[in-house]
């Protein structure tokens, strides 16, 4: 059996579900704090390049650092928080920036005076509730104030590396802090289409990684070749910047040009390889009927036309008398809910597609929707490490009430929900772990996975030789099934 090579890789470009809900201010009630002349204070509006050793408005300056605490605080998914952690988090965040800027924080004086970081904490309108907790980081803001800094260091770098820390804090990779730039580089939609480079990518690694170039594109002419790791864009460094940020980083214009510093297996040293941009389609699913009338799917996101796509693929497949359907969700990272809700009605009459369970306790349960094609026809799902989210809940329903074995290696666990919070004055944004979750059985995907009920192994060698011992083994169960 030929196996296509986009079945074995994982698309990234997909769409992330999100909402951008406007946040409201929450230091309106607090009351305004008398000047000082022991700290740099001004009445003036908040110029964000203001240099670090100007005057500022501590109040104007924090107000998206406050805010952040306190949708933390009402909305992430593992409440209580431990306050102390996120403290000494944005304390983290604030002396790696001085050390990346050259300064040993460990040579800074930090003021003894406490009545002076008290007053600082007041101008910065810390919430009376954690103005304690929080001395000793006015006390290290005071200290970096005071050290020699060069010209490009300004206020708001400062704080949004104090706000980076705090979030971090909290241990979730998919819970984090946006400056205007990285959010407004995070909702670029990549729908359909887009203009870039043409490679299937890894992004829960260190750094992005090349999976495989798309055929045809300028990625595979420019001699780009898998498990190559992107360390650096335009001579900017990657390191540390989530995945899905860097991507925003390498598409672009189509004609115009990028410079991938790449690390590759092998090789002693970094190099850089230009490519010039071009317009790249992508598709949403491919189908076909495999011998013995078995049709196969293959679905490579959950994007907002994937749906769709999928109900007429799979009536295409049912129209040509397929007796028994494949579902390929290897490598598919997810994307929308009601894309996923959709699709896996296509094979229930009724039923609890997922539960999602938000901090409080409280829960909200998707149905199957009416409609579904595929209700009685045998089915068999693929997955694999690259199976996350969206894919997770379809095969989890489909395991849980015994519609189809699953095939392959354990899913990748990532069973939780996010939403995307736009800060006061678009100062950047949050994206916020808010639910988890279950299965219809209630079990937890999360840092989990789904384990197959038939464990197949795909090397690097069976790759190599165009041959899928997983789907191999989905059409068999199929046929065994089907008689």
């Amino acid at each position: 059996m030929r196996i296509n090579k986009i079945s074995a890789l994982l698309i990234i470009f997909v769409i992330i579900a999100t909402a951008c809900t406007p946040v409201p201010k929450i230091l309106d009630n607090l009351e305004d704090s008398p000047p000082s002349d022991d700290i740099r204070s001004t009445e003036s509006p908040l110029q964000t390049e203001s240099p670090v050793g100007s005057n500022i408005d501590l109040e104007n300056l924090f107000i998206p650092f406050w805010e952040s605490w306190e949708i933390l605080h009402d909305e992430f998914v593992n409440q209580p928080l431990d306050d102390e952690a996120m403290v000494a988090g944005a304390i983290d965040g604030l002396t790696s920036f001085y050390e990346s800027r050259g300064i040993n924080y460990e040579n800074l004086t930090q003021p003894t005076d406490e009545e002076i970081i008290q007053t600082l904490a007041i101008r910065a309108k810390t919430p009376i509730e954690v103005e304690d907790l929080f001395l000793p980081f006015w006390g290290v803001w005071i200290a970096g104030v005071g050290a020699e800094m060069d010209a490009g260091m300004t206020y708001e770098n400062m704080m949004q590396s104090a706000l980076h820390g705090l979030v971090n804090s909290l241990g979730d990779p998919h819970t984090f802090y946006m400056d205007p730039d990285q959010y407004r580089q995070l909702n670029i939609p990549l729908e359909g289409e887009y203009e870039g480079i043409g490679a299937w990518v890894d992004t829960t690694g260190e750094y992005l990684t090349i999976i495989t170039p798309m055929q045809g594109s300028p990625a595979e002419r420019a001699g780009l070749k898998p498990k190559d790791k992107v360390i650096a864009v335009d001579g900017e460094d990657m390191t540390g910047i989530v995945g899905n940020l860097v991507i925003r980083k390498v598409v672009g214009p189509a004609g115009s040009t990028v410079v991938l510093t790449i690390e590759r297996e092998g090789y002693s040293d970094p190099f850089d390889v230009k490519i010039t941009r071009e317009l790249i389609i992508l598709p949403t699913l491919e189908s076909r009927m495999e011998d013995n009338q078995i049709g196969y799917i293959h679905l490579f996101n959950f994007g907002a036309n994937s749906a769709q796509d999928f109900h007429s693929a799979l009536r295409d497949l049912l129209e040509q008398d397929a007796r028994g359907i494949v579902v390929d969700l290897r490598n598919n990272g997810g994307g929308f809910l009601h894309s996923a809700v959709s699709i896996a009605s296509e094979f229930f009459p009724d039923g609890v597609v997922l539960i999602e369970e938000y901090q409080d306790g409280s829960r909200d349960i998707s149905y199957v929707e009416d409609g579904g094609l595929a209700i009685d026809v045998p089915i068999v799902v693929l997955i694999n490490q690259g199976s996350a989210s969206a894919s997770e809940i379809v095969a989890g329903m489909i395991q849980d009430l015994n519609r189809g074995p699953l095939v392959g290696a354990t899913s990748f666990g990532k069973g939780s929900a996010q939403i995307n919070f736009v800060l006061t004055d678009d100062r950047g944004g949050l994206r916020v772990t808010i639910a988890k979750w279950l299965t219809p059985n209630e079990r937890l995907i999360h840092n989990i996975g789904l384990t197959p009920d038939f464990m197949v192994e795909i090397t690097e060698e069976d790759f190599e030789a165009d041959i899928d011992p997983q789907l191999d083994r989905a059409i068999e169960l199929l046929l065994g099934i089907i008689g």
